[in-house]
């Protein structure tokens, strides 16, 4: 990777929708070894995707909780099934595989304090092979980002 393909990423993150006129033009580069460029670099993965990223708050979703997930047993079946069935609720929104005390950091959001306790009782607690979730309250995003540093 060069300093072109690190112009392109650097574009491509700020403003995903770009055309490839205006991405080459950022970039320093004419149209064809920009798209070119762009091509490769979602062929081997770099760019793994494109989103359009909502605001929480207007959707009502104000609160974020950080769960921080015990297992009873840490066998391959157990850790497959939790990590499987996390992408059926869209309420939990990052998941993380830990060192330390915890085996899992969850973020989940969520409406309402009660909203969440709701979520808790009902579907964290019962996920496969947990037996306990730690939950920690965010008070205030200071900041939230899915840009990385290229």
């Amino acid at each position: 990777m060069d300093d072109a393909d690190r112009r392109i990423l650097r574009a491509v993150q700020a403003h995903p929708d770009l055309p490839i006129t205006e991405l080459a033009e950022k970039a320093g580069l004419s149209h064809t070894p920009c798209w070119r460029r762009l091509k490769k670099l979602e062929k081997e993965g770099i760019i793994s995707g494109r989103a359009i990223l909502l605001d929480p708050k207007s959707l009502g979703l104000v609160i974020n909780v950080f769960a921080n997930v015990r297992l009873k047993q840490h066998d391959e079946e157990t850790l497959d099934a939790l990590e499987k069935v996390v992408h059926v609720h869209p309420e939990i929104v990052e998941v993380f595989s830990m060192s330390g005390s915890s085996d899992y950091v969850l973020r989940v959001v969520a409406r309402s304090v009660e909203d969440y306790e709701r979520f808790l009782k009902k579907v964290l607690l019962h996920l496969p092979g947990v037996s306990s979730v730690n939950s920690s309250f965010a008070l205030k995003t200071i900041k939230m980002t899915t840009t990385l540093p290229v």
